[in-house]
């Protein structure tokens, strides 16, 4: 990792007028060095692609923002944050090749080399209680195999995915359209900090910066880059999953997507994506055959319960109930049990382990 002293030299260079990741990379590639940078002349600059007469007036003139460096590690460090560059050890390999790749990552938690395993999901902030579920579901069986599930942190899908890989005690990565001292939405403070023990929390966005509109289709470059494939659990027609999957066909990334009913406004975006060419996903499996992460070594292991024995009217109870919620009254009116009844079985059955309880009076196996 660089000194205080040379992450000045990139942070000076990030914060020129001008100079976004596509120029940047650009100016380290034919250069080498910000120090190199700022101490080139105007033909020097001029060599280098993209590099028009203005950014080169604004490079010569050392109009950097004054104190933004300086400021940055003096959070960074009171962060316990890294500040990584590009050609740092630690950058993340699966990001590396891409022209507007990031320069800068602001890191809070650990990246390893085993996040080059990596498959990102993403889907609706307002999902369903299927979508929230299956999202959750994948994640957990992704991370048990050890693969890094990476997301966005927002609301619903994106949650889900985080919190089913954590439940595994697997990695995650949540990539932000905000600085990294920014809980963005706020009820995720504490999923974020639950990430930053056993993942990373990163984001090209210097500390402090407020998670604006326009920052969120840049962060979805990051999502896809850092990950060898997308799930898309699901998604409006025009919600910002279509940003996430351009920038994964751009990348070369693999597109998958779960379908729902064609009745459901937050199915009609996969749904769209399978019948555009992605790959339909039932199962875990479906992802990591296309990916080359299948195996005996690695495919997900039958999960084994011990047989509890089920009394009296539990059995129909029981069998009335299937992975997807279902109301109370569906599940009573299937067993041919009155409501109260069914509600006293459904309790016992869910202090057994064997069933969950969800809002609205929904339950589903476990």
């Amino acid at each position: 990792m660089k000194t205080h002293e040379e992450l000045l030299w990139w942070l000076r260079l990030q914060s020129v007028k001008g100079v976004g990741s596509i120029k940047f990379n650009e100016l380290i590639r034919v250069l080498g060095h910000p120090r190199k940078v700022f101490a080139s002349d105007d033909s020097a600059l001029s060599q280098v692609p993209k590099i028009d007469a203005r950014v080169i007036q604004e490079i010569r003139s050392f109009k950097f923002v004054p104190g933004y460096a300086e400021e940055q590690l003096e959070k960074a460090d009171k962060l316990r944050a890294d500040i990584l560059t590009m050609d740092d050890p630690e950058y993340p390999d699966n990001l590396k090749n891409f022209t507007d790749a990031p320069p800068i990552l602001f890191v809070r938690g650990s990246l390893k080399s085993s996040d080059q395993r990596a498959v990102a999901i993403v889907g609706s902030r307002n999902a369903t209680t299927y979508g929230k579920n299956t999202s959750s579901g994948m994640a957990r069986e992704l991370a048990s195999l050890g693969i890094t599930v990476v997301s966005g942190m927002a609301r619903g899908i994106d949650s889900a995915a985080h919190q089913g890989a954590l439940a595994a005690g697997g990695r995650t990565i949540a990539v932000l359209g905000c600085g990294v001292d920014i809980a963005y939405p706020a009820e995720n403070r504490k999923l974020r900090d639950s990430i930053m023990e056993s993942g990373a929390v990163l984001s090209e966005y210097p500390i402090g910066e407020k998670p604006l509109p326009a920052h969120f289709p840049n962060r979805n470059r990051i999502i896809t880059g850092l990950s060898l494939g997308v799930l898309a659990v699901e998604a409006r027609e025009d919600s910002g999953v279509f940003s996430t999957v351009r920038w994964a066909a751009e990348q070369g990334r693999e597109v998958f997507a779960v379908p729902g009913p064609i009745t459901s406004a937050t199915s009609l975006g996969p749904n769209q994506l399978i019948k555009q060419g992605a790959k339909m996903v039932l199962n875990i499996s479906d992802i990591l055959e296309e990916l080359n992460l299948s195996g005996p070594d690695k495919m997900p292991p039958k999960e084994t319960r011990p047989e509890i024995e089920l009394e009296g009217d539990e059995g129909s109870v029981f069998a009335s109930l299937a992975d997807d919620p279902r109301h109370i009254d569906v599940i009573a009116r299937t067993a041919e049990r009155s409501s109260s009844d069914t509600l006293r079985i459904l309790f016992t059955l869910e202090m057994k382990g064997l069933i969950r309880q969800l809002p609205g009076k929904m339950f589903a196996r476990i």
